[in-house]
């Protein structure tokens, strides 16, 4: 969802004042005149040129050649805003530097969950031994949780928090002291002053509930393909690349046509997402919720789904930040491509780096620097 507004002034021979009270902006403008007053022809003194010895038509002769013709100006240009492409060096730096650090905290965090797998396994063995020994309680409310989490694939329980953070930022939009600030930040905007982060923050707000809901269900609905596909830890790196990515692609093109708004909303990540999937399994079969009696291939949604956004942006629809979606859908297949071995693929030093400084740490353990 997008606001737009864009203001033309011309200067010629119309007046314009804008007098701003509150929001309101008042038009005056002057009405043109299609008649103009006749020129006042001028008068030669009396005795001037019968003293000269002129006749009528030499004196009409010499007051023609007289007379100057003004040349009319040339109306200026349309005044259009300068696009200020300045300010974009920031936010580009910003989503360089953010899409690193998340795959670099990914590795650790991959590293780190391998390294404690080994002990988790015992605690498990000992919690599972223990359980049996407890008497059993009939109708245990936090034991039903625990079966209904543990019955979740792996990709589910990862998305169930990015669920729960776009539920609770949903829930501050409806805090009337919160509204400044969840407009300043919890929406992308090029014209605004802050930039970069929210071009985080937005990927976890929204402010309609159907499109909250829209967005989780499909998040929800590939949560598992793509965890099984990635891993937990390089998904995760994944989506927040893709929410930054995807929202300095919206900052480029409203900065380029001049259509400066905010827009908010995870549809850019999770577009990453889908068509991640779908480049990586063209042949799954998809269907839509509601018509469910008609499949058709992940690769034909992919086309249609590229092909409705790039038509979008030519046609200059307004209804959804098809930039955003466009470049989450590019993001997604050129990881799939390459990203996949040009970045995740040369995480080794970084883990060594990593590993050596966990060993030296008092009580860090040993190790041969291998996982």
């Amino acid at each position: 969802m997008a606001w737009r507004g864009c203001f033309l002034r011309w200067v010629k021979e119309d007046i314009i004042s804008s007098t701003a009270r509150g929001n309101r902006f008042i038009l005056y403008t002057q009405q043109k005149c299609g008649f103009r007053k006749a020129a006042k022809k001028a008068e030669p003194k009396k005795g001037t040129w019968e003293g000269a010895g002129h006749s009528q038509a030499e004196q009409s002769d010499i007051i023609s050649q007289r007379k100057v013709v003004t040349p009319q100006p040339e109306p200026p240009a349309p005044h259009t805003p300068p696009r200020a492409f300045g300010r974009l060096v920031k936010p580009l730096v910003f989503t360089v530097g953010f899409t690193g650090c998340s795959f670099g905290a990914a590795a650790i965090w991959q590293y780190e969950s391998l390294k404690s797998r080994v002990q988790s396994y015992f605690d498990e063995i000992r919690a599972d031994w223990l359980e049996k020994l407890r008497p059993q309680k009939q109708g245990d409310f936090r034991k039903q949780i625990n079966q209904w989490w543990n019955s979740l694939t792996e990709g589910q329980r990862t998305v169930a928090g990015i669920i729960g953070v776009n539920v609770l930022v949903f829930c501050c939009w409806r805090v009337p002291s919160l509204q400044r600030s969840m407009v300043t930040y919890f929406t992308s905007n090029p014209a605004s002053k802050a930039l970069c982060w929210p071009m985080v923050l937005s990927a976890f707000s929204h402010y309609s509930l159907f499109h909250m809901a829209a967005n989780m269900y499909v998040l929800w609905s590939f949560s598992s393909s793509i965890v099984s596909m990635l891993g937990r830890e390089q998904f995760v790196a994944v989506y927040l690349s893709a929410g930054v990515i995807s929202t300095f692609a919206s900052y480029l093109w409203k900065t380029t046509t001049g259509r400066l708004g905010p827009s908010l909303g995870a549809s850019g990540a999770i577009m990453s997402v889908l068509a991640a999937v779908c480049t990586k399994m063209p042949e799954a079969k998809l269907a839509v919720i509601f018509l469910p009696m008609y499949t058709f291939t992940a690769g034909n949604a992919l086309k249609a789904i590229v092909a409705m956004d790039t038509a979008g942006l030519v046609l200059g629809w307004r209804l959804f930040d098809h930039a955003a979606h466009l470049g989450g859908a590019l993001f997604g297949i050129w990881y799939v491509w390459y990203g996949h071995e040009l970045i995740w693929q040369k995480r080794e030093p970084l883990v060594k780096v990593w590993h050596e400084f966990r060993t030296r740490r008092p009580g860090g353990g040993g190790g041969d620097g291998s996982l």
